[in-house]
């Protein structure tokens, strides 16, 4: 092989190992990132109260904040809660610059391989013009109750 050969094939290496996802667990310092984008993909604000302790307790009592990395930037989340009877689908998206690239099947797949793990059945939140998400939810077999509205109290009165 020749040294150009060579370079040309250390260059692909290094290439494919860019282009490599991993997944992996929540950590407290990674806050601010998910937080970032959560916010560019609608899904976080001070509306939510979404905040590390929060976020620690759900994990600690058993959910999971799972993060899909990509050039060891956050591109994309699925946050798993329960209730001891139903599993709750909370954040799950994909970072605008990566939208359109087939990433969200791939966190999909690995969204419902944690839920099967949990054993119970799985609901979440969409909003009524995220056809996307929608339709990726449909494809999943997820199935909409048209006849119900949802409400929420999101702050306690004092």
């Amino acid at each position: 092989m020749t040294i150009c050969n060579l370079g040309h094939l250390q260059n692909y290496e290094l290439m494919k190992e860019n282009n490599r996802i991993i997944y992996r667990d929540y950590l407290p310092e990674d806050f601010d990132e998910i937080m970032n984008l959560w916010k560019l993909t609608g899904m976080g604000g001070e509306e939510r109260s979404d905040d590390n302790e929060v976020i620690m307790r759900t994990i600690n009592a058993g959910g999971n904040l799972t993060l899909m990395i990509k050039n060891d930037k956050i591109i994309g989340t699925f946050w798993l809660t329960h209730d001891n009877r139903r599993t709750f689908l909370h954040h799950f998206g994909i970072h605008p610059d990566f939208q359109g690239q087939g990433l969200s099947k791939i966190l999909m797949d690995k969204c419902i391989k944690e839920i099967k793990k949990i054993g119970y059945q799985v609901k979440l939140e969409v909003h009524k013009e995220n056809t996307i998400a929608i339709n990726l939810y449909r494809k999943y077999k997820f199935i909409d109750f048209s006849d119900y509205e949802l409400m929420m109290l999101r702050k306690l009165p004092e």
